[in-house]
């Protein structure tokens, strides 16, 4: 069987990672990879965004499936146009991924099939979201509509805050067409955990929860990033709290797709506040999280390439996911500056000393080679991920080996993982 996992950052390596441990599978590429992918696959410099390059690739190399790692491509329609090219691929179609593409199509489409969410309202007109923003009152939350990389939601403590949000959105458009609209929405306080499930489109089968750290500083302070880190288990997703989630969320989400026409094959991510034993759906992404995924894959048991082969084909019926009960922990290595401007090109030191780590994978997020140095490439560079007996166990195994590394302006958290020792896990 070959492979071609589309991306290059964290998520990516460890999706080429656990491919490549497949007996099912002979060859894996990936496009465009990065400087760690390139130890588990055959890289290719097409973009991720290149759909027509990326059909082409994998006709040329006879690719029998293609995982797609992030939102773009599968916003563009590269699931649709490889399914045209009879290429079996892992990822939704375009109609699918609206529901990251689009966060005023995604509340709309929560409040219009009962799916608990914020009080929200949609707009195209700044002056309006001010006035509605007024009215809910602070905290408030605004969000650009469309792709941000992460990095367009805004949590207000006060209405001059949110004045400024709606102003750089939509006015400025510091995102771009993203901020076209806004979504306002009510503040909901408690605690956040990510929920991930695979389907086919009938079957639904969960993931193993894991929580995200948002915030670029300890304590979970500053501006949100893409991700500082995760782990896996998160103890607030309690056995009572998964079923709720799966009966009143996950599961009828999927129907409603299907209803609305849209047969939903892939990842479905729902970002969760939980407070009470209570969930309600902050946002909906359609694929792996990150660094969520570096935690959840190293747990992975089960054989990641027949479980995206069976779901690219509709098989998933009776098909069972087998989970390491060991947690994990993944501390994300960032560049100065991050998530604002940053500088590359930095030589990262310490990596060779962790090649044969036992407990653990550095897997690389924005890296590249330059003669013979790996070098920092963007702002979230390298996902540190470590497996212990212990929730513990696993912090001091990733803090241990974020101690071998070094370049300069080198930043991360020190607490990732605290709340599930809070929790007791």
């Amino acid at each position: 069987m070959r492979v071609l996992v589309v991306g290059g950052g964290g998520r990516e390596h460890a999706l080429a990672w656990k491919l490549r441990q497949s007996p099912r599978v002979e060859r894996v590429l990936c496009a465009p990879g990065n400087a760690g992918i390139a130890r588990e696959a055959e890289c290719r410099p097409t973009a991720a965004d290149d759909v027509p390059g990326l059909v082409r690739l994998a006709r040329d190399e006879r690719i029998d499936l293609v995982v797609v790692g992030p939102e773009l491509p599968l916003t563009l329609g590269l699931v649709d146009r490889l399914h045209e090219a009879g290429i079996p691929a892992f990822g939704p179609s375009a109609a699918g991924a609206r529901l990251e593409g689009s966060k005023v199509f995604t509340k709309e489409f929560l409040r219009r099939h009962a799916i608990p969410t914020a009080a929200f309202g949609a707009f195209d007109d700044a002056n309006a979201a001010v006035r509605f923003a007024s009215e809910l009152g602070a905290p408030v939350v605004v969000k650009a509509d469309g792709l941000a990389a992460g990095k367009g939601v805004f949590v207000c403590q006060t209405l001059d805050e949110a004045r400024d949000a709606i102003e750089q959105v939509m006015r400025q458009r510091i995102f771009g067409d993203a901020g076209a609209r806004v979504v306002v929405e009510e503040f909901l306080d408690g605690e956040e955990a990510s929920f991930m499930v695979v389907t086919d489109g009938t079957t639904v089968l969960p993931l193993a929860p894991a929580q995200d750290h948002k915030r670029i500083f300890d304590d979970d302070r500053g501006p949100n990033t893409g991700g500082m880190g995760a782990y896996s288990p998160a103890p607030i997703v309690t056995p009572a709290l998964h079923a709720q989630v799966m009966r009143d969320v996950m599961e009828p989400v999927v129907r409603a797709l299907g209803r609305d026409g849209v047969v939903y094959r892939g990842i479905l991510y729902a970002g969760l506040m939980i407070r009470d034993a209570q969930a309600k759906v902050l946002e909906f992404n359609v694929r792996f999280g990150d660094p969520e995924a570096q935690a959840i894959l190293v747990r992975l048991q089960s054989d990641l390439a027949e479980l995206a082969e069976r779901t690219a084909a509709g098989t998933l019926a009776g098909h069972a996911i087998a989970w390491d009960p060991r947690p994990a922990v993944c501390v994300v290595l960032a560049a100065a500056g991050y998530p604002g401007v940053v500088k590359k090109g930095a030589a990262i030191h310490g990596l060779e000393g962790l090649a044969s780590w036992r407990d653990g994978v550095v897997f690389h997020a924005a890296t590249k080679r330059v003669g013979d140095d790996v070098v920092a490439d963007g702002g979230r560079v390298l996902g540190v991920t470590a497996l212990g007996t212990t929730i513990r166990g696993a912090i001091d195994g990733a803090y241990a080996a974020v101690g071998k590394i070094q370049w300069d302006g080198m930043q991360y958290r020190r607490d990732i993982g605290r709340r599930a020792i809070d929790r007791g896990l």
